[in-house]
């Protein structure tokens, strides 16, 4: 969960179906932290899945299928896990741990496994140190004072959507082609992720001087 002064800016925050969603959770006094963690779970699950994928061709489909939805039932959590703690008015900064920390390790998990399914675990290192950069570059620009800052190209959500694609496209190509894919994700990821890295230094450190 977040402790409500900077969260990153998504438009479906204020649709309709999250803020029911939202809405019922609070109604049950639901823990946002344990939402933050339920999270962290989907993404290991997801990372598995992917792993998996690159048994026996036979079930190969499937593992993509459901390794996608876990991402996006991740990114769920992800949504939800800050409206609740606002909402029960419980925001506070032991949460900005339950919502960082499993992001760190959600990142991690899902491009290993796709790292596993590519046959290169390196490249999956590769993009969870570069994803993990992003991060750490924003919240660095924080403590020293600056707006947090979510510019992409390729932030948290745009590096889910393309898992999520490139998960159901691996799903419905032939099995020759669906090798190729996870690999190809995963460039994407630490090419993006560093320009991204790059973008938020270069941004943080012009917000700072205007500050000073």
């Amino acid at each position: 969960m977040t402790n409500g002064g900077e969260r990153r800016p998504i438009a479906a925050r204020d649709s309709g179906p999250a803020q029911r969603l939202a809405a019922w959770l609070i109604a049950r006094q639901a823990s946002a932290n344990a939402v933050s963690l339920a999270g962290m779970g989907s993404a290991l699950l997801a990372g598995g899945c992917f792993a998996l994928a690159a048994s026996p061709p036979g079930a190969a489909w499937a593992w993509w299928l459901l390794g996608g939805a876990l991402v996006q039932l991740r990114l769920l959590a992800n949504l939800l896990d800050g409206m609740v703690a606002i909402g029960r008015g419980v925001a506070s900064p032991v949460g900005e741990l339950f919502n960082e920390v499993p992001d760190r390790v959600s990142d991690t998990a899902i491009v290993l496994g796709l790292g596993w399914a590519a046959g290169n675990l390196a490249l999956g290192l590769a993009a969870a140190l570069a994803a993990m950069s992003t991060a750490y570059i924003r919240a660095v620009g924080r403590a020293a004072g600056a707006p947090s800052d979510f510019r992409g190209p390729l932030a948290k959500p745009q590096r889910m959507a393309l898992v999520t694609a490139g998960a159901g496209l691996c799903a419905v190509v032939p099995a020759a082609w669906a090798v190729q894919i996870p690999g190809v994700v995963l460039w994407i990821i630490v090419v993006g992720a560093a320009l991204t890295a790059v973008r938020r230094l270069v941004g943080i450190a012009g917000a700072l001087r205007r500050f000073n």
